[in-house]
């Protein structure tokens, strides 16, 4: 009997839409199929998150959405815009 294995995929959009453009992402392969590293590609795997939900990831995690604290508007941190996406797969 087949059992079923999550992959997950994180994508940085550019804005908080899931049809904005896609700036950065990230793989997690739970099947063992594929194995990825940081910058292993210089494409996008989608060109926005929609375009992911149609070819068949479920987002599982929206990004917050929480105002800058005040004077600090313009200083750098962490990436913003982070959709978590699943697949699940069969393995044998």
């Amino acid at each position: 009997m087949p059992q079923r294995r999550q992959k997950v995929m994180i994508l940085y959009l550019s804005y908080s839409a899931l049809d904005s453009p896609v700036k950065g992402w990230t793989f997690y392969d739970g099947t063992g199929r594929e194995h990825h590293t940081t910058g292993d590609s210089t494409e996008p795997p989608y060109a926005t998150g929609l375009d992911a939900l149609l070819d068949g990831w479920r987002v599982i995690q929206f990004p917050q959405l929480n105002p800058p604290y005040p004077g600090t508007e313009y200083t750098t941190s962490f990436q913003k815009n982070e959709f978590i996406f699943e697949k699940l797969e069969e393995i044998d």
